[in-house]
């Protein structure tokens, strides 16, 4: 993909993720509007499916929607309400623990800046830009699996680790598409252009696509 093939290839998977469900943690911040809410929906979501995150998020806030509330759950409380999610043990103690942070050292506010967000444990630089960028509204582009893998297949960059991806698209990509570009990909990416096989025989950007280690696709 060249790089001016992307304001085209924005264009069209806006139109193609029309008929798709948004992952959990988009939903959360558009039906929420909380950046404690998309935090925890973040910590909730990894190595999660979304349905299950989707269920898991609503149980929990059902019970407990502010850092006050859910530090003074019990932690055995939070992992029934989290189950099935994957390692639920440990995010239910390290959603109380950072629930206590919050209220200790910030007031109940949840920071704002990637770096201050970094220094919770079990937060990596994908929830502190989700965080930023969801909950706040503020220029950052995240970058998981499905964004780092799809712009190298396409081609628009050439690296080795989301944190490269991330760098590299800070440099490149439009900033008009930083807040839309995770959301697009990780649908697109669960949806189209999967890690295995994807679906190339009906994609709309396959044109444009470099599909840079694609062995097998549909």
């Amino acid at each position: 993909m060249r790089d001016p093939e992307i304001h085209r290839a924005v264009t069209l998977l806006l139109e193609a993720v029309k008929v798709w469900q948004s992952p959990a943690v988009i939903i959360v911040s558009q039906r929420q509007g909380s950046p404690f809410k998309v935090l925890i929906s973040c910590i909730l979501s990894l190595r999660t499916q979304d349905k299950t995150t989707s269920a898991a998020s609503d149980r929990l806030f059902a019970l407990a929607d502010t850092p006050d509330k859910l530090a003074a759950l019990p932690v055995e409380i939070i992992e029934k309400a989290v189950y099935p999610v994957g390692f639920f043990r440990v995010k239910a103690a390290r959603i109380k623990e950072i629930s206590r942070l919050l209220m200790e050292r910030y007031q109940g506010k949840v920071p704002d800046e990637i770096e201050e967000l970094l220094t919770f444990k079990g937060v990596g630089r994908k929830t502190a830009n989700l965080v930023v960028t969801l909950g706040y509204g503020k220029p950052g582009i995240c970058v998981d699996t499905h964004v780092h893998r799809i712009c190298n297949r396409w081609g628009y960059v050439v690296t080795r680790t989301p944190e490269q991806t991330e760098q590299a698209l800070r440099g490149k990509l439009p900033t008009e598409y930083w807040l839309m570009i995770n959301d697009l990909l990780v649908t697109f990416g669960q949806n189209q252009c999967n890690p295995i096989s994807p679906i190339c025989s009906t994609c709309p950007l396959i044109e444009m696509c470099d599909r840079v280690g694609v062995k097998k696709s549909r």
